[in-house]
């Protein structure tokens, strides 16, 4: 018993001279690393700096030794957690940017080295393959996952509560939901909370966190998805006209998960492992009555309800203009006045191939898709009616004039 206990005493010694040894170290090379990392709950845990990186690197001549955490490095505590977000959309981001179609003619820098769309894509969970290729090629600084809102090496919980942790990611071109949240009533009054005009005992105002993660559920997604379609296994939701039906199919053609017979693609298996829309009415349905048990915390149910509803119609109106255009391109293709990319499958625009597209026809549609669409519905269920209405139905009206004329002109040089 008596050796038992000092070769545990021993251990310890050992574990706390090591971590000590990192301190040292790192006190001269990074200390903002350890200063971070003395303000945070892992310091007061004695979490040690072996715990998430390794024991391996012990001196300026093996770095290369050093362990990067990944999602399952901290779930060795934090279990229930990387479960929820292992459920979510953010686990499939990772992924979904690797299937763009387009996604390896970029400069490598965009998207293993996350200065693009692997900055923000790189809180996707990643194969112990791609893990591996990453760190072979340089970029293996973004495997970590977590780290993407709790920053390291503070890993703070209070910082991923705000919303500013989701700004980063969430804005600009595709998906402006930073600038409609912090622009609408609901930022507004959380900008005045975290200002001390108004008292957050006094007032209630939501976060990103308290609509789409409540209670601290990771397990982060919505109703419509990224791309803002929605199906019954192919066939129309519950409820929904034919005529909105066969604007989304034809979407669904441009996307390329369904053929102009109407059938489904290969790519259709690839856009449900990533999760970027709903393709059962059970799953939508589950996340529309998460989000209406949420807003109504707050809000009348009936009032919920409506408002949701009018995001829904809104889909639908730009869904026939939309549907539109893609015809007036895909009709191009089919008459011989628009060369047809290569690498297409059908005589239908490309959607995924993003600013890729070869003319400028088909760069307006994906700025119409893209840019206009996303604003359209987003501002609409982030209750912003100036980005609703602008930066999203008026442009889309402005997109589809400019594709009948684009179309028009082709047609008469054609002749």
């Amino acid at each position: 018993m008596k050796t038992k206990i000092i070769l545990a005493a021993l251990i310890l010694w050992g574990v706390a001279a090591a971590a000590e040894s990192c301190v040292d170290c790192h006190t001269k090379i990074t200390p903002g690393i350890v200063k971070d990392w003395q303000a945070s709950r892992h310091f007061e845990e004695d979490v040690e700096c072996a715990a998430c990186h390794g024991s391996e690197h012990t001196s300026a001549g093996d770095v290369q030794r050093v362990s990067l955490p990944t999602p399952e490095t901290c779930s060795e505590c934090h279990e229930e957690q990387v479960q929820q977000y292992s459920r979510g959309k953010h686990a499939f981001s990772w992924a979904a940017m690797k299937a763009m179609p387009t996604a390896h003619m970029q400069p490598a820098q965009l998207m293993e080295g996350m200065k693009g769309c692997g900055g923000c894509h790189k809180v996707g969970l990643k194969s112990e393959a791609e893990i591996a290729e990453l760190k072979a090629d340089g970029h293996g600084f973004g495997v970590a996952s977590c780290d993407a809102c709790h920053t390291r090496h503070t890993f703070s919980v209070k910082e991923a509560r705000q919303p500013q942790a989701c700004q980063t990611c969430h804005q600009g071109f595709d998906h402006p939901q930073w600038e409609m949240y912090s622009t609408s009533k609901h930022g507004v009054r959380y900008l005045l909370e975290q200002t001390g005009v108004i008292s957050s005992e006094e007032h209630s105002a939501p976060t990103c966190q308290t609509c789409h993660m409540p209670d601290g559920d990771h397990e982060v997604r919505t109703a419509w998805g990224f791309l803002g379609v929605r199906t019954d296994g192919l066939a129309p939701y519950p409820g929904e006209d034919d005529a909105w039906w066969a604007d989304r199919v034809t979407i669904l053609q441009a996307l390329g998960v369904l053929d102009p017979q109407g059938n489904p693609t290969p790519r259709l298996d690839v856009v449900s492992a990533a999760q970027v829309a709903r393709l059962s009415a059970a799953d939508f349905d589950k996340e529309r009555n998460k989000m209406i048990n949420v807003c109504s915390q707050c809000h009348s149910e009936n009032y919920v309800r409506a408002e949701l509803q009018k995001g829904d119609d809104l889909i639908r109106a730009g869904d026939k203009l939309f549907a539109e255009a893609i015809r007036i391109v895909a009709g191009l293709y089919q008459d011989g006045l628009l060369e047809k990319p290569e690498s297409y499958t059908y005589n239908f625009p490309d959607l995924l191939t993003f600013h890729d597209a070869p003319t400028p026809i088909e760069h307006r549609l994906f700025k119409m898709h893209m840019k206009h669409r996303m604003r359209l519905f987003q501002g609409a269920f982030h209750n912003n009616p100036d980005y609703t209405i602008w930066y999203g139905w008026s442009e889309m009206v402005q997109d589809l004039t400019e594709i009948r004329s684009m179309a028009e002109e082709i047609r008469a040089k054609g002749k």
